[in-house]
């Protein structure tokens, strides 16, 4: 046989054993943009008695909506999709040059966890692979789509990712949950289900299919300014929301400030009452954390602290600034979360925060260390508004006032009137300039939209 000819055979045997991979990965790309890299890399795995083709991962480059970005698929139909040592220096050598280009990098995700009979081996190229996500971060974006099941080490490349999306009825665990359930008799969908996975942080977004998460990184890519250029998207600018003046909700919030509405939310499913995402406001990218809890304001813990910090962390090292809708009281006040690392979640959020460009609008309660962590100018607010009828005090009543110390009976009274609804009115914060403009809340949007151009232009 000639030398084409027995490369030709190679293909066919190549092609045959990643076929589906190849067509994920042809639907997840534009058209004909795949470049394959290492394609001829075959290993031999005594376990098994069998070759593993391309080591059961295929690599390479493409665009996505013209985006560069590399490619990591694994094939779940090479040695039942466990992770190799031979597979991890594959992979390593594909995220070593995204790191040379500073391109995005995503991985399309599944496997059963490590191949059988690689021993330590495989755990050294596990660790080389996560070191090399860890250097990515800060430098390119990552996401992470779990096509069907992801158990075992490579879950916490999940986690390391900026962006991690589940398609439907996939799973991850960080343990064989066919482990967990024989100890708990729990099945394996609430072990490892999208259900679980939400409730433990890991779950940016989930999709229904590979199409609608190649649209979901799509939509984040053109919010990010490295990837993106400027796009007028044709809605006012000086738009104007009338019903905000009647009732304001995260959801109004979303649909009155962004352009045309649109927001990307991460981890929606993750401590709730905070919505952290992504979208535009007059053509520029931002990040947007905004706080729910409806009249009473968000009370901190360390899991919703947790989800902020990680959120800022990804707007800081992606070039956006960072919009914050106030609605926050201080840290709970209840035995679990006394117990639980708080303190250090905001400690290391502070650190977190001052390295965005930031906004600040209070539009409900900036209370405490909620006003401290999210409004105060101290800690890189860069501009700031509250809404006319919001409420900016150091205590959330008198009831919280006491509970800081002893207060005397016959004094209860002064502090009813020190801290009610008059005396908390943001223009008081305004007057020692901690606030730049108390504004109507059907203004909001053109406010923000010009605070932005000016932050964009420093």
């Amino acid at each position: 046989m000639d030398k084409i000819e027995l490369l030709r055979a190679r293909r066919q045997k190549l092609l045959e054993s990643g076929k589906e991979i190849r067509s994920i990965i042809s639907d997840f790309t534009d058209e004909k943009t795949f470049v394959e890299l290492d394609a001829y890399s075959f290993s031999r795995n005594d376990f098994y008695g069998a070759d593993a083709e391309g080591e059961g991962v295929v690599t390479g480059y493409a665009t996505i909506n013209g985006v560069p970005v590399y490619i990591v698929a694994q094939n779940v139909k090479v040695l039942s999709g466990g992770v190799s040592f031979a597979n991890c220096k594959k992979i390593k050598k594909c995220l070593d040059k995204a790191a040379f280009a500073g391109t995005p990098v995503i991985y399309l995700l599944d496997s059963l966890g490590v191949s059988v009979g690689e021993g330590v081996n495989v755990l050294e190229g596990i660790g080389e692979i996560l070191a090399a996500s860890s250097d990515l971060k800060g430098r390119v974006p990552q996401f992470s789509v779990v096509l069907g099941k992801v158990y075992g080490s490579f879950s916490v490349l999940c986690a390391n990712c900026d962006c991690n999306i589940m398609i439907k009825d996939a799973k991850i665990a960080y343990a064989s949950p066919f482990v967990i359930s024989a100890q708990t008799g729990i099945s394996e969908d609430e072990i490892a289900g999208e259900k679980s996975a939400a409730n433990s942080g890991i779950v940016s977004l989930t999709a229904e299919n590979v199409s609608a998460a190649r649209d979901e990184i799509s939509k984040i890519l053109g919010v990010l300014p490295e990837y993106s250029a400027y796009e007028d998207s044709g809605d006012d600018l000086n738009r104007v929301s009338e019903n905000l003046n009647e009732k304001v909700c995260p959801k109004c919030i979303q649909k009155a400030v962004f352009d045309d509405g649109e927001f990307t939310e991460f981890n929606k499913d993750f401590c709730p009452e905070v919505a952290v995402g992504v979208g535009k406001i007059g053509g520029t990218g931002v990040g947007a954390i905004i706080f729910g809890g409806d009249s009473h304001g968000v009370e901190l813990d360390a899991k919703n602290v947790a989800k902020i910090k990680k959120f800022a962390d990804f707007t800081s090292e992606n070039g956006l600034p960072l919009v914050t809708f106030v609605n926050a009281l201080g840290i709970k006040t209840d035995a679990e979360t006394s117990r639980s690392t708080v303190l250090t979640e905001v400690a290391e959020l502070v650190a977190s925060l001052r390295r965005n460009a930031r906004l600040s609008v209070v539009y409900g309660k900036a209370v405490g260390l909620g006003y401290t962590l999210f409004a105060s100018k101290s800690l890189g607010v860069d501009y700031s508004f509250a809404f006319a009828n919001a409420k900016v005090a150091l205590f959330d009543g008198p009831v919280s006032a006491v509970s800081f110390g002893e207060v005397r009976e016959d004094k209860i009274e002064e502090l009813e009137e020190r801290y009610s609804d008059e005396n908390a009115d943001p223009v008081n914060a305004s007057k020692n300039g901690f606030i730049d403009n108390i504004i109507e809340p059907q203004f909001v949007r053109p406010y923000v939209a010009s605070a932005l151009q000016m932050i964009s232009e420093r």
